[in-house]
């Protein structure tokens, strides 16, 4: 067994901290996490520690004292919505000045999960919260805290921890709170319309095709500092390699409301090796668009960027 040296609580904490760590890494390494990154868990003592229960969203291992992670699923469009907090929580970080709402599981406030929640609360215990941002992905939100548990509204409370910070304690202000869940806000911003931009493109790059998600960036056509047209929607952004990403970016590439590319004349009146030459080659060729006609990049937006092209080219 796992520490038998130790007291229960010693032994939580060091498998604690190593499933943080394993999850840092795991982040480092996919933009977002799937049933496959997490299903496996990781070893700690020769024994294999499961992350999550796929079936629940409330996990405590049994080598463990205290609650480890907590889960909100995204909802397959047309899906069954389980409990409110699946399609209330993107709204409360985005709109919240400090905390979120979880959701129990059932009606019943002494259920063991829900006790989890609540000695989490009480003990003030760290934990990871897998963050739905796309029906199966996540992102791993840590550390995380219980911070009220309320057994008429069958909801606990949630404080997010910032990523870097140096002690495992909940944040005692609402000023860390709010800084805290702006942190949050910006990341769930980023994640969740990467997502939604690269799935509509079926996974490939808008220009070359390329068909890996990894080396693809969703950028944005009008800046997101633009609060007219900069918001994080579909069609206001494009899935690019991350080369063309950068030439995108240095408007060394355009692309003009028909959907024709443009390249730079500083592109094209120097020759240096394959890579350039593919870069110079797209020059009057179409980007490649998705199926739906709802998620096809906006042609007021693209006329707004083409005209930096242009001023630059």
């Amino acid at each position: 067994m796992i520490g038998m040296a130790m007291s229960e609580q010693d032994v939580d904490t060091l498998i604690r901290m190593a499933a943080f760590e394993h999850v840092r890494r795991l982040a480092e390494v996919h933009d977002h996490l799937t049933a496959t990154e997490l299903k496996p868990g990781f070893v700690f003592g020769g024994e294999r520690i499961p992350l999550i229960n796929p079936q629940r969203g409330i996990f405590k291992p049994q080598q463990m004292t205290f609650l480890l992670s907590i889960k909100t699923v995204f909802p397959k469009p047309g899906g069954k919505v389980w409990y409110d907090d699946q399609r209330e929580v993107h709204r409360q970080i985005f709109e919240g000045d400090e905390t979120i709402d979880y959701a129990f599981m059932g009606q019943d406030p002494d259920a063991a999960d829900n006790r989890w929640l609540r000695e989490a609360y009480e003990n003030r215990i760290p934990v990871i919260y897998f963050l739905g941002i796309a029906p199966g992905r996540y992102q791993a939100m840590l550390p995380t805290f219980i911070t009220g548990w309320n057994a008429k509204a069958l909801k606990a409370r949630v404080a997010f921890g910032m990523p870097d910070q140096k002690t495992l304690a909940p944040p005692e202000s609402a000023i860390e709170r709010r800084y805290a869940l702006r942190a949050v806000k910006q990341r769930l911003h980023q994640a969740s319309f990467r997502e939604a931009v690269i799935t509509a493109y079926d996974g490939r790059c808008a220009l070359s095709g390329l068909p890996e998600p990894l080396l693809l960036d969703s950028a944005h056509i009008v800046s997101d500092t633009d609060e007219k047209f900069g918001q994080p929607v579909v069609p206001n952004g494009i899935p690019l390699s991350k080369i063309h990403h950068a030439a995108f970016d240095a408007h060394l590439i355009g692309i003009d409301p028909d959907y024709k590319l443009h390249v730079s004349k500083r592109l094209l009146c120097q020759t240096d090796g394959p890579m350039l030459e593919a870069l110079k080659g797209l020059d009057g060729s179409d980007i490649h668009l998705p199926d739906r006609a709802k998620d096809r990049p906006d042609r007021e937006r693209l006329a707004l960027r083409f005209e930096r092209f242009k001023l630059v080219a």
